[in-house]
């Protein structure tokens, strides 16, 4: 395989384009922001070997792309060649990759709805042309900077176009096989229904907080894909039911029954806009509970910290529990800062250090959860769950956040949570981490970084503490792989977090997790797993 071509600041390649910075690579080549000095402007120049299936494919790509015109279809703009490369030049658009929105939890459902409306308006044009797409995924689609949704479909490399040869060998089946239709999996040729069953796919995806057919295996992925994604209303029973049956009717197994892609994005509109539409003068009992669970956290979280640390005055614990509760009640966001916020002035009275520490993180923290205040507050459990001796549940506190990276960052930061509440109340420490001694050795400093070591050493000095938090990271970042498994899955998700916090800790050199405490937590983090997945209809 080649290596993806390195480009220089000072050489015109072509003697017209002066690269900027790279976008990217991968096994074919490479994409580099470059000046195309002729024209003015900046673009996209991918650079791919001329020899092998990459250079055709860039060619097929340019072919494509020149029979369309839309403003969702991203624009090739030139075509060249030298005794080595293919070069394509593309608008460049600013943004990020609907991939990488996903990933980070960032795109709400009315985003996730007019990204897919848009991505099915460039389909339609692009069908239209006689342009069959054939990999229609999260990676290929470009989210622009700026206010609002804007959407630009990419990569149309692997497309097929009406009365071309195919680069294609008899028996392959080009494109990403988690996005790919069933029938094209049973050897019958792409046509447009499947490029419509990827965005189904996607939606899905966005709407639910999971892929509908994520597997370990190829083969497990795509007998997932033969059996059909479960109604989404099953996943997400608060949006209206209009909207969730359009997008089912998209991942309809029948190619022939599938919704044409212009109507589609018409009705994907129409069914989101009739939420805005319809009346609420009810808040559903999910909501309310969801509501309450998340008031009851910020008002754990600012009493109990005001109750570990000396500071306020008798009484004040309960007050700004009590305030910070009701503030989630009327503002998740505001309820959060203030809960977080809490904690700043009784660390500041023990260590000027800690507390500037402290605030540090809980700004990161804010930032984290900003868009997903209740969820940030959901660490609250691991000091409710350590006295108990079940923080091995504290995965399961996280399986309703979609990101995984939120999901592990609740769980782990659980654990060390319970165990700053039991240093505060000169307890022994949870996972068998043994006693806090004497504790961070911070009092009086006056530097953040020195407080930050003194807690670093603390944690290298209890290896349980941070060998726990990682194990109940992993297992709350792998919650929905599980939950996709069925039974099986999560019998087997339960079994490692069982192995992993009995035996990860004793590997590290504390001293054996309490086995009791520790099985009955697992048992009841698997048992919400497997709850939850069969109140989800397939």
């Amino acid at each position: 395989m080649e290596r993806a071509a390195v480009l220089h600041h000072d050489h015109l390649v072509l003697g017209r384009y002066r690269p900027l910075r790279p976008l990217g690579s991968g096994g074919s080549g490479s994409v580099w922001l470059a000046r195309d000095e002729r024209a003015a402007r900046e673009v996209a120049l991918k650079v791919v070997p001329r020899e092998g299936k990459a250079g055709s494919r860039a060619e097929r790509e340019v072919e494509a792309a020149a029979r369309l015109r839309h403003p969702r279809c991203l624009r090739a703009l030139d075509l060249h060649r030298d005794d080595q490369h293919v070069y394509v030049a593309y608008e460049y658009v600013p943004g990020r990759t609907l991939r990488e929105a996903l990933r980070a939890g960032d795109l709400d459902d009315a985003a996730a709805v007019e990204a897919g409306a848009q991505i099915l308006e460039a389909l339609a044009h692009a069908h239209s042309k006689g342009v069959v797409h054939r990999d229609v995924k999260p990676a290929n689609v470009m989210l622009e900077e700026g206010d609002g949704v804007s959407v630009r479909l990419l990569d149309f490399g692997l497309a097929r176009v009406e009365e071309a040869d195919t680069l294609t060998a008899v028996g392959d089946v080009p494109g990403t096989l988690a996005y790919i239709a069933p029938e094209r999996l049973d050897g019958e040729p792409a046509t447009g229904a499947a490029d419509v069953w990827a965005v189904g796919v996607m939606l899905w995806e966005a709407l639910a907080g999971w892929h509908p057919f994520a597997a370990v295996s190829p083969v497990e992925t795509a007998r997932r894909i033969g059996e059909g994604a479960g109604p989404l209303a099953g996943q997400r029973p608060d949006l209206p039911r209009a909207l969730c049956s359009t997008v089912d009717r998209l991942l309809t197994a029948d190619a022939g029954r599938r919704a044409a892609p212009r109507r589609a994005a018409e009705a994907l509109r129409t069914d989101f806009a009739e939420r805005e539409r319809r009346p609420r003068p009810a808040v559903s009992r999910r909501a309310l509970a969801d509501r309450a669970v998340h008031a009851a956290c910020a008002a754990l979280v600012a009493g109990g910290a005001t109750a570990l640390l000396p500071f306020f005055p008798r009484g004040w614990p309960f007050l700004l529990g009590a305030i910070a509760g009701l503030t989630a009640l009327r503002s998740p966001v505001a309820g959060l800062a203030f809960a977080l916020a809490v904690p700043v002035l009784p660390l500041g009275n023990l260590s000027l250090g800690l507390a500037l520490a402290y605030a540090a993180l809980a700004l990161a923290w804010f930032a984290l959860f900003f868009r997903r205040p209740g969820a940030g507050l959901l660490v609250a459990a691991g000091p409710l769950l350590g006295p108990l001796g079940l923080l091995a549940a504290a995965p399961a506190v996280a399986l309703s956040v979609r990101d995984p990276i939120r999901r592990a960052a609740i769980a782990g930061l659980s654990v060390l949570a319970a165990a700053a509440a039991a240093g505060g109340r000169q307890a022994a420490l949870p996972l068998g981490a043994g006693d806090s001694g004497s504790g961070l050795g911070v009092a009086g400093s006056e530097s953040a970084l020195g407080a930050t070591r003194a807690v670093a050493g603390f944690l290298v000095a209890h290896p349980a503490l941070p060998v726990g938090a990682a194990v109940a990271a992993a297992a709350a970042a792998a919650l929905p792989y599980a939950r996709a498994r069925g039974l099986w899955g999560a019998a087997g998700w339960g079994a490692c977090l069982l192995a992993g916090t009995l035996l990860a800790p004793a590997l590290a050199g504390s001293a054996a997790v309490p086995a009791l405490g520790t099985t009955v937590g697992v048992w009841l983090a698997t048992a919400v797993l497997i709850r939850s997945k069969a109140a989800t209809p397939r």
